[in-house]
């Protein structure tokens, strides 16, 4: 990408975060806020991933908060990032949807993923297929036949939701996602913020194998989205320090221990076990955290690299107001 490229552009990726002190409700104000702010900075879709079980994060019913955010904003695109639907039923997942069109319009994105969002346990208790390519597939598919318009002699049928056409994206963190995205003719949304190591596998897969005459197909070519971590504050040392409050999850999560966010600290080898610090690595592998020109700099590149026509960014802070900060920065840096 040359200096005077376009951008690609940016959207937001949030999960209801909840920091120690705050209630469940004053989380999802939080978030209501930050959809505000990002479309008024011109972000092009607010995402809400779903998530299950977790005291960090309240975006369980995913279409109930996308319903609120669509009240409260005017124009920006909302969407799942994603729906779990090995959770749900296909036929359920088009009527949520095709409610929010017939409500509120042309502004919602369906994004899906395969992976139970949640843990072991409450997975089992949530669970109804598989998760299997085949499975996954199959149910993408019978969402796209839901929110067509209806068949001749179909006995099933979405309604409200048949005829939205509400746009699919696959999402994925391997290359299983990949092949689905591919092979339905359907975008790709990758998370490379927390599972970037099949990212450069899983993008030849899904350029190299795209099937456009596909009956799903949505889009005439690979189209490709992206996920960072991204934190943006005015010094380098400000932004590392609030990055810690990422971090800290980064291990709470994957130590089997989540929690509210924490605070932010001086030093993480201070507060964390020596064992549990490689932990962090794992958040620290699409990042970009420091100053705006850093931040722009850092996202071009990962752009350049990948060939990407959008990134998703998310930012955790313990404080909501520097998360807002954080995106407002973001935007004026790269010329929303």
């Amino acid at each position: 990408m040359s200096p005077t490229s376009p951008r690609v552009p940016l959207s937001v990726l949030d999960l209801a975060p909840r920091s120690q002190g705050m209630t469940p409700r004053e989380a999802i104000e939080e978030s209501t806020l930050l959809a505000q702010e990002a479309e008024a900075l011109g972000y092009r879709r607010f995402w809400m991933a779903e998530h299950h079980g977790s005291d960090t994060f309240m975006s369980s019913a995913t279409a109930l908060l996308l319903g609120h955010m669509a009240q409260h904003t005017s124009h920006i695109r909302l969407g799942s990032g994603g729906v779990m639907l090995p959770n749900h039923s296909s036929l359920m997942v088009a009527e949520y949807y095709g409610t929010l069109a017939t409500l509120y319009g042309d502004r919602f994105d369906l994004g899906l993923g395969r992976a139970p969002g949640t843990d072991p346990m409450t997975a089992a208790a949530l669970a109804r297929t598989s998760g299997q390519l085949h499975d996954f597939a199959a149910e993408v598919t019978a969402l796209h036949d839901y929110l067509g318009m209806p068949r001749a002699g179909s006995r099933v049928r979405a309604i409200p939701g048949e005829g939205t056409g509400v746009p699919l994206w696959v999402l994925g963190s391997s290359t299983g996602g990949a092949q689905v995205a591919a092979a339905l003719g359907l975008p790709f949304s990758f998370a490379s913020h927390f599972a970037p190591d099949q990212l450069r596998e899983a993008l030849l897969v899904y350029r190299s194998r795209f099937n456009a005459d596909a009956e799903t197909a949505q889009v005439e070519r690979p189209t490709v989205m992206a996920g960072v971590n991204v934190l943006v504050a005015p010094t380098q040392a400000e932004a590392d320090r609030l990055f810690t409050t990422a971090q800290l999850m980064a291990i709470r999560i994957r130590s089997g221990q989540p929690a509210p966010l924490d605070p932010p600290v001086d030093d993480l080898a201070s507060v964390v076990p020596e064992q549990l610090l490689g932990l962090a690595q794992a958040h620290q592998a699409v990042r970009a955290v420091g100053t705006p020109e850093s931040v722009v700099t850092a996202l071009e590149g990962f752009v350049q690299d990948h060939d990407l026509d959008e990134l998703i960014v998310t930012t955790y802070t313990y404080d909501p107001v520097l998360r807002r900060r954080s995106y407002q920065l973001l935007a004026q840096a790269w010329g929303l």
